[in-house]
């Protein structure tokens, strides 16, 4: 299968299939002596896991990474890092009555259609088991972004449903299992998940990723442009339908006077922009959202048809999120880490020559 790698000097690699023995990723570029251990890669991966509330998924897997490559006496080297963690909780029979349906919402029907055989075992590769990895690699990425550049990259859930925050705290957003940034209304959330998988139905949500610290001057003028980059990465998680930067669709509603970010000797005056122009950073805060759709293995009866072409009923049994959105916040995050640190390298690679330009613009005034 191909197109599994992204990224052209920090290249990130991954293989595995929900159900198989392993997942792994091979991250390629990463320079040499950044101190790495397994054990960093615990708290984010168990961020992202599934199984560490009643809200999500209870599959319950270890996530523990071996690194097999790479990594010398606790430090990068500069050649090729393999990373893998095995399966350990899979419960395929789930799915045996799926060998010869197409799951309406899912990507059996294109599967299908594109490699005439599918693994029919929780989605086999086009499982969100996958992302793990992605997860994983963007350990290494945050690391170093914040090691050389001071960069920091963090999310939270920003509407669930139809429910959005009341109020806006980031201490907040990592004391509670939805990365909610309002811990008020935790509880209400919580009564929320609770009826929906109660009914058997899912809902969509509504991620946003910020990333301050990125200094001016990364990204690509045409082909490598910062935001598209940063969408395309986006739009590749599981689910994800939609992509904002800064403040997206809402600039269709604005005017030109009030969208554009006025420049003082201060800094910026607002951030519509979401920390890119022209397709290279700011040096503001950079801002994208994602939309994700409503989980698609829900145990309300849809309508299909199967390998013989006939009508049929599904059903979708085993563990599943009433909401995926409620663990997607790691998963982004780790997609926007990976494009600013390969953006990172990249500018390195051409200018980094040219030093500091003056005059360096603040971000923005408060």
């Amino acid at each position: 299968m191909s197109s599994n790698s992204f990224g052209k000097l920090l290249t990130v690699t991954t293989f595995g299939e929900s159900h198989g023995p392993a997942i792994g990723c091979v991250v390629d570029g990463c320079p040499p002596g950044l101190a790495l251990a397994p054990e960093e890669f615990r708290a984010d991966l168990e961020r992202r896991a599934t199984g560490r509330s009643r809200f999500t998924s209870q599959r319950h897997e270890a996530d523990e990474v071996e690194i097999l490559s790479g990594v010398y006496q606790g430090r990068t080297t500069g050649t090729p890092i393999a990373l893998v963690i095995r399966n350990t909780d899979q419960r395929s029979k789930d799915y045996g009555d799926l060998l010869d349906t197409f799951r309406p919402g899912h990507a059996d029907y294109t599967y299908w259609q594109k490699y005439g055989i599918r693994d029919p075992r929780g989605g086999g590769r086009s499982s969100a088991r996958e992302t793990t990895m992605r997860v994983a690699a963007a350990v290494i990425a945050k690391k170093w972004l914040a090691e050389r550049h001071g960069v920091r990259v963090r999310g939270h859930l920003v509407q669930i449903g139809d429910l959005v925050p009341r109020a806006f705290d980031w201490d907040a957003v990592e004391t509670n299992p939805f990365f909610w940034p309002d811990a008020a209304m935790v509880e209400e959330l919580e009564a929320y998940v609770n009826a929906l998988r109660k009914s058997g139905d899912s809902v969509g949500a509504r991620v946003t990723v910020v990333a301050d610290g990125v200094p001016a001057g990364w990204g690509e003028p045409i082909y490598g442009k910062l935001d598209g980059e940063l969408a395309a990465a986006l739009m590749s998680i599981n689910a994800v339908k939609g992509v904002e930067i800064g403040d997206g669709f809402a600039a269709v509603a604005q005017r030109g006077s009030a969208h554009r970010d006025e420049i003082t000797p201060q800094g910026f005056l607002s951030n519509h922009a979401g920390g890119i122009l022209g397709g290279i950073s700011t040096g503001q805060a950079l801002v994208a959202s994602i939309a994700l759709k409503p989980t698609s293995s829900i145990l309300v009866p849809g309508r299909s048809v199967n390998l013989a072409g006939e009508p049929v009923e599904v059903v979708t049994k085993g563990r599943h999120d009433p909401c995926v959105g409620i663990r997607a916040t790691p998963i982004a995050e780790a997609m926007v880490a990976l494009v600013l640190m390969d953006q990172a390298l990249r500018h390195r690679a051409q200018c980094g020559d040219v030093g500091a330009v003056e005059p360096r613009v603040p971000g923005r005034v408060e």
